[in-house]
């Protein structure tokens, strides 16, 4: 009875509700949603992650490599807080490749996967009254992070009709004393756009001029399959101090290995000077690494696998993105504004003029997943309200497929002229 009448004085952090908003989180209800009564296999065009088809088989290079550490069991120990240093000196040699110069190993941290490395680099620049630019529409796991460590989080707009590009005179127009950096996403999840040489470029030169340094998530390096390269920004770290976030995840197609690392590419010392290398030092101290088996894998993985490897998935995802392409232009309700050319992933337009019965793209993608067993993100999710977010990179006959139902979907709630 006394424990029914006391008052306890603790409770949850409601910080997490606040930034609770997340891919993960949607997906969970979009899957809840769907019939059981409906026989069709599931298609999954909300949630990126294609290891589950064959054709997206991650290389045999990569578990022969995590097989052979956990089978010496030298590996069983903890990890060196900023990573394994062999793990460190391929990281900055495969990054390397690409550039006119050599990246430090010293300026590598390795981390559980990009996720982390979000966390560690947003948590490190959450001074009181800081701001970082964020682009919108983008990956919310930024927005979700930057709300939790109370650090302001300001939004650029990508143009659809020029490709995506970052509106370069609104980062100006949001910028003040108090910005600390921007983030880019190249090649860009959602929007499926590569930026050229050129704009990079300019991104950096703008950038420097605000004094603020560059975040460059580049999860999808590599992975450009239209008439731009993928070019990495740390290629304009003369101009401008860069942070690149990376991983195995999407390129190497293994996800669920969470690995991946942060890289700081400042030839001119301004992020040693102004403490930021130290934070992340003193931050990495107080986490979790990854599995030191993964990380003692790493210089095999990168180093070993075959270039015919990666010409085979770009070559599946160019396809991909042709069918889903192709297939939106027949969808009366959806518009694509850029044929996408990298990542694997492209935002749509939704016109609810021409829909009867459906309220908002959240509203589209609850009914479309309990009509038709086909997830697609509500664009809400990354930033764009009445916009969804299209994972292509699936089994091609799977994504012509989700195509056909989405149209079929799009057929029966069309409004009647």
């Amino acid at each position: 009875m006394e424990l029914e009448k006391k008052k306890w004085g603790f409770q949850g952090n409601t910080e997490l509700n606040s930034a609770s908003i997340s891919v993960r989180g949607v997906m969970n209800m979009l899957m809840g949603n769907i019939s059981k009564d409906d026989n069709r296999p599931i298609i999954p065009l909300a949630r990126t992650d294609p290891s589950t088809f064959a054709c997206f088989r991650t290389t045999a290079v990569a578990p022969d490599a995590v097989a052979k550490a956990v089978q010496s069991f030298e590996f069983n120990c903890y990890a060196p807080s900023l990573g394994v240093a062999s793990a460190k000196r391929a990281i900055a040699e495969h990054l390397s490749k690409g550039l006119s110069y050599q990246l430090s190993p010293d300026h590598v941290c390795i981390t559980a996967g990009c996720t982390q490395a979000i966390e560690i680099i947003l948590s490190v620049l959450a001074c009181p009254g800081a701001n970082i630019l964020l682009p919108r529409p983008g990956y919310p796991q930024y927005e979700a992070r930057a709300a939790f460590s109370k650090l302001e989080a300001r939004h650029f707009d990508l143009l659809p009709e020029k490709a995506w590009e970052v509106d370069l005179d609104a980062v100006e127009a949001l910028a003040d004393h108090n910005t600390v950096a921007m983030v880019i996403i190249n090649p860009t999840n959602p929007c499926g756009s590569v930026f050229t040489f050129q704009h990079l470029k300019k991104i950096a030169e703008t950038a420097k001029k605000l004094g603020i340094f560059v975040i460059s998530d580049e999860v999808y390096a590599g992975q450009a399959f239209g008439s731009n390269p993928f070019v990495a920004m740390a290629e304009f770290a003369s101009i401008v101090p860069v942070m690149t976030l990376g991983s195995l995840s999407k390129q190497w197609v293994v996800p669920g290995w969470r690995i991946g690392w942060i890289v700081a590419s400042d030839p001119n010392g301004i992020l040693q000077q102004s403490g930021v290398m130290e934070c992340i030092t003193s931050y990495v101290e107080m986490s979790s690494d990854p599995p030191t088996f993964l990380q003692v894998a790493l210089p095999q993985i990168l180093g070993k696998t075959r270039s015919g490897f990666f010409s085979n998935i770009l070559n599946i995802l160019r396809e991909d993105a042709q069918i889903c392409y192709d297939g939106i232009k027949e969808i009366g309700c959806l518009t694509c504004p850029h044929q996408p050319e990298g990542s694997m992933t492209v935002m749509v337009k939704l016109n609810l003029s021409l829909l009867e019965g459906i309220s908002d793209d959240m509203d589209f993608c609850l009914k479309l997943a309990k009509e038709e067993s086909v997830t697609v993100l509500p664009g809400f999710v990354v930033g764009l309200k009445n916009w969804l977010r299209i994972t292509f990179a699936i089994d091609p006959s799977s994504l012509d497929d989700g195509l056909k139902r989405i149209k079929a979907f799009y057929e029966r709630h069309a409004k009647k002229l």
